[in-house]
């Protein structure tokens, strides 16, 4: 069959979606966008979900196309609307748009001195030929120092693009300090297949997201004492040996600091980029700093910084108390010339959240934390997209 005759067909398969609160389907509604077509069948198109779009209808997009005869395989840009008020380094206006597909906007990290990549720092990552080939985007979640709230970020940004209708991975590379089991409400173990000698273990999936973690290997209080060539060992086999299968983006929770886990992982994998996690106090952000220099030393894109548990609203007055400092965040970014992905308030809902292993988005999508970690899911992704800018010293 023709590619043509086949995009005939997709685009058939994709007018029959139709939207559940608009009477027209969603090639006419304008959110399927750069339909393309290639000689082995695979086909790529953006989806535009809008604000007030379920995010199931870009699995049923998906659906739709990879029930079509002929088609071998199936990758879906996804496209969020615009998030306004969220000030950009340096600029003080808001965050670019998603734009075309393929370099969905987002501000790209500005050039100059101490910005952006610079490579011959570090051996460059020499990954596996085939490792992750099925995964679209790799992100790393970090921070400078443990307790801001990095593996909440992590979590709700996994939860809020499955939620988005994208196929999403959340790795726990945090050995230390695996979380990442609680926070999911998941306890079981994951299932190993395979013949001898090549096992694969299937992640665990929760809440629309594929789960890995240490914490699903260890008993509740066991502890996991080991030195750095165990710790980039048990990374090696979480990206070797479970069967993660296709994905549009694996989340990686890393642990705080710059120790082997993260050069483990930057020298095994191609991270597409980092987010970095920090609370408004100097104490954290100059430990951020030094985080961010190191992914730039390993040739790790920095895609911004979060800042976490910025204000609390007093439950009786709702006058805004600034806990850990103000604006802390927002300042590291302008002054390292790096994007402000959003900030997140010190919200009673989230620890609740986490206590219950149902994330913020999900259980609580209405309060301020809930809205905010959405929006930080729209910048994060959008930021990913954008056009990489090096700079060679």
């Amino acid at each position: 069959m023709s590619t043509d005759a086949l995009k005939v067909r997709v685009t058939a398969a994709l007018k029959g979606v139709l939207h559940p609160n608009r009477a027209e389907d969603v090639v006419d509604g304008g959110q399927v966008q750069d339909l393309v077509v290639d000689e082995g069948g695979a086909v790529r198109f953006s989806f535009l979900l809008r604000t007030e779009d379920p995010g199931e209808l870009v699995k049923a997009a998906r659906s739709a196309v990879e029930g079509v005869e002929g088609v071998t395989a199936v990758k879906v840009n996804l496209q969020l609307p615009r998030t306004a008020g969220v000030p950009t380094a340096g600029s003080g206006g808001t965050a670019a748009g998603s734009g075309a597909a393929g370099g969905a906007g987002g501000a790209t990290p500005p050039s100059g001195h101490g910005h952006g990549l610079k490579p011959g720092s570090v051996p460059a990552p020499t990954p596996k030929p085939g490792l992750l080939a099925e995964v679209d985007r790799v992100i790393a979640v970090s921070s400078g120092k443990g307790g801001v709230g990095k593996s909440m970020v992590a979590t709700n940004l996994a939860a809020a693009l499955a939620r988005e209708g994208m196929r999403v991975g959340l790795l726990d590379a945090d050995i230390y300090g695996p979380n990442i089991p609680r926070m999911f409400g998941e306890t079981r173990r994951p299932k190993v297949t395979g013949e001898k000698g090549k096992e694969m273990m299937e992640p665990l999936e929760a809440h629309g997201v594929q789960l890995m973690s240490l914490g699903f290997l260890l008993e509740e209080e066991q502890p996991a004492i080991m030195r750095g060539p165990l710790i980039a060992g048990i990374l090696r086999q979480f990206l070797e040996q479970v069967a993660w299968g296709p994905l549009d983006a694996l989340i990686v929770d890393m642990p705080p600091g710059t120790g082997d886990a993260q050069l483990s992982l930057a020298q095994t994998i191609d991270l597409d980029g980092a987010v970095m996690v920090t609370t408004p106090q100097a104490v954290s952000t100059g430990d951020v700093r030094r985080g961010v220099r190191m992914f730039e030393r390993v040739n790790t894109r920095v895609l911004g910084i979060v800042e976490n548990m910025s204000t609390l609203a007093c439950p009786h007055c709702h006058h805004e108390i600034d806990v850990f400092g103000k604006e802390g965040g927002e300042r590291l970014a302008r002054e390292m010339g790096l994007a402000f992905l959003g900030s997140v308030p010190l919200d009673p809902s989230v620890r609740r959240a986490g206590d219950a292993g149902t994330p913020t988005v999900l259980s609580a999508p209405d309060s301020p934390a809930g809205e905010a970690l959405t929006r930080l899911a729209g910048e994060v992704l959008r930021a990913v997209n954008a056009p990489v800018e090096e700079v060679v010293s």
